[in-house]
């Protein structure tokens, strides 16, 4: 394999770092003035009454997941909902070694560790086939300020044949992604977007509105009317968060849930931990919902220690939460944001300079793990660490297994 050369700061190694944002240090009814909170950082309306909110995107969403995609039925990460072809022959390059940059967001939770092995593996085949050269990655450790640096770099470089972007976030990097597009170089944008559509194209699964509602339906139809959730999130200001939030709050405010509780946690499974325990001490707990999978283990534990029954759970496709499912019985789904999606963008610059069609929005499919295909997803990944989820799509890859035992 080729190296891959990184630009500034970031290495894979870095993925064991979890996303810091502030939080409370206990669930309270009112802040008092003086602390600081990811809730004041937050827009002051949330949920479906917020500006994140948009109808006929939620809508739009939530039809997808009905919508049988094209493409090769065995390579999901290829697949489209309802696409819009756009040409690119005015983007195509002759030959091949071409240079291929990244401006990752971070790896600061393992789903982005994992999404960033199935990369690597997924350039590897590439550079083995004679279409890429080098592959130069810049890591932002989750800092606006830095990834917006990082894409200028590349620009100014004016070498590289496409840029690939995973935004850290929405706004802000905006005018970046349009700075990068201006130059003329390939962009590709993919998990979370910006406020633009400069790009040749913006890859990510069916979105946040789909992955929030699944979640709170699936609550909805397993607990029983006036039965109390909490809603634990990681952080504000992501487009792809915000809008799993907005969903499930609107999901929620329609039925006879109570919401007890909306805390931002970092990610942080400590303090996961710590706010479930706090808030099984003020009252009876029936069902969690998480906008992320990250520490789901670790609020299944604050029941087992408070010696509470287990809540119907909202988990994602984590191999230690899908192994804790497993291992007690409890009611659960884990809700998938398609980590193959990290093989996209890279077959997407691919494409790009065959000057093959690409679709303006790829949109790939986003199914959950439930109680039919659990044992599957567990036999499949049997060998696979507990921080690795379990859709990564890579079987087919040429370092597979060890790249993600190995990790």
């Amino acid at each position: 394999m080729r190296p891959i050369r990184a630009l500034l700061a970031g290495t894979a190694a870095a993925g064991l770092l979890l996303l810091t944002a502030c939080t409370t240090d206990a669930p309270t009814e009112e802040l008092p003035a003086a602390e600081t909170s990811a809730a004041e950082e937050a827009p002051a309306e949330s949920g479906a009454e917020s500006e994140w909110f948009v109808q006929a995107d939620y809508d739009k969403e939530l039809a997808q997941r009905d919508i049988e995609p094209e493409g090769p039925a065995d390579e999901p990460w290829l697949q489209a909902i309802e696409p819009e072809w756009v040409d690119t022959a005015d983007l195509a390059s002759d030959g091949g070694d071409k240079t291929l940059c990244f401006s990752n967001a971070s790896v600061s939770n393992p789903w982005r560790v994992t999404g960033w092995i199935t990369m690597q593996q997924q350039v590897e085949v590439l550079q083995e086939e004679g279409v890429i050269g080098e592959f130069r990655v810049s890591d932002a450790a989750d800092d606006d300020n830095k990834q917006i640096s990082d894409i200028q770099a590349f620009v100014e470089a004016g070498d590289c044949d496409a840029i690939i972007i995973s935004p850290s976030t929405t706004a802000t990097l905006t005018p970046a992604v349009e700075a990068a597009c201006e130059s003329g170089t390939p962009v590709i944008v993919f998990d979370r977007g910006v406020n633009s559509d400069c790009m040749a194209t913006f890859i990510h699964p069916i979105g946040g509105y789909a992955y929030g509602a699944v979640g709170a339906e699936f609550l909805v139809d397993n607990l029983e009317p006036g039965s109390t959730v909490l809603a634990l999130r990681i952080l504000p200001g992501v487009d792809v968060l915000e809008h799993r939030w907005a969903a499930a709050d609107k999901v929620f405010s329609e039925s006879d849930i109570d919401v007890v509780g909306v805390e931002f946690t970092g990610g942080d499974g400590a303090k996961i931990k710590d706010l479930v325990t706090q808030y099984l001490q003020r009252g009876e707990v029936d069902g969690i919902w998480m906008d992320a999978g990250d520490g789901a283990v670790a609020a299944v534990e604050a029941f087992e220690d408070a010696g509470q029954p287990y809540p119907v759970f909202v988990g994602e496709d984590e191999m230690s939460f899908l192994r804790k499912w497993d291992e007690t019985g409890m009611t659960a789904i884990g809700n998938v944001y398609s980590n193959f999606q990290w093989r996209t963008p890279v077959l997407a610059a691919q494409k790009i300079w065959a000057g093959e069609e690409v679709p303006s929005e790829w949109v790939l499919p986003q199914e959950p793990v439930d109680d039919t295909d659990l044992a599957e997803y567990l036999d499949a990944n049997a060998d696979m660490p507990s921080l690795h989820y379990a859709k990564f799509g890579g079987e087919d890859l040429p370092g597979y297994p060890e790249a993600w035992t190995d990790r």
